[in-house]
């Protein structure tokens, strides 16, 4: 058995309506998923299965949250290993250290070209930073700024599918999967 961390792009089902995450837990442990946790009510899952391609795990977690819950919901799986190394190279440790919540990595299921960021960084005021660490982007967000340009930049339609999380997040998973190692 593996320990893996899956991330779902959205949990909002429709106006007012989201998913608990005890019913998260619950479509998980119906596919067979085992020591399934929930991290905060953002669509966080961190469970063990047999070893195997992560597509087809992704692949059997968004046709069972489709069933589930009525709706395609993009989710992101990584392996227990690749989430520590995701976390110990997170490239913006002074930033985080003071605003955990500023600083978030978009994790990508396919791994995003140096070009592409590129782009984004047009879109970072002064005070925000942008870098590609092994595929996924990591950002920092400007606390003067509450709707950042790089928000609504950092999307699927520019990047492909991926999600984003906080360095708090990231952090707190890291720690869940660091002590099932």
């Amino acid at each position: 058995m593996r320990t893996y961390v899956a991330l779902l792009y959205s949990i909002i089902l429709g106006e007012g309506r989201r998913v608990v995450m005890a019913d998260l837990k619950a479509m998980a442990e119906g596919l067979g998923l085992k020591n399934v946790r929930t991290l905060v009510a953002t669509g966080n899952l961190v469970f063990e299965a047999r070893a195997g391609e992560i597509s087809k795990l992704e692949q059997r977690l968004e046709k069972a949250f489709e069933k589930t819950f009525g709706r395609h919901v993009d989710i992101i799986v990584r392996g227990a290993e690749d989430w520590l190394r995701l976390s110990a190279g997170n490239p913006f440790p002074a930033e985080s250290a003071d605003t955990g919540d500023q600083v978030a990595v978009r994790v990508m299921r396919e791994k995003v070209p140096a070009d592409a960021v590129e782009a984004l960084r047009a879109h970072a005021a002064d005070d925000e930073k942008v870098l590609l660490v092994d595929g996924d982007i990591w950002l920092v967000f400007s606390r003067e700024r509450p709707s950042s340009r790089l928000v609504a930049a950092a999307n699927h339609k520019r990047f492909g599918v991926g999600t984003s999380r906080n360095w708090n997040t990231v952090r707190r998973l890291a720690e869940m999967v660091g002590s099932r190692q």
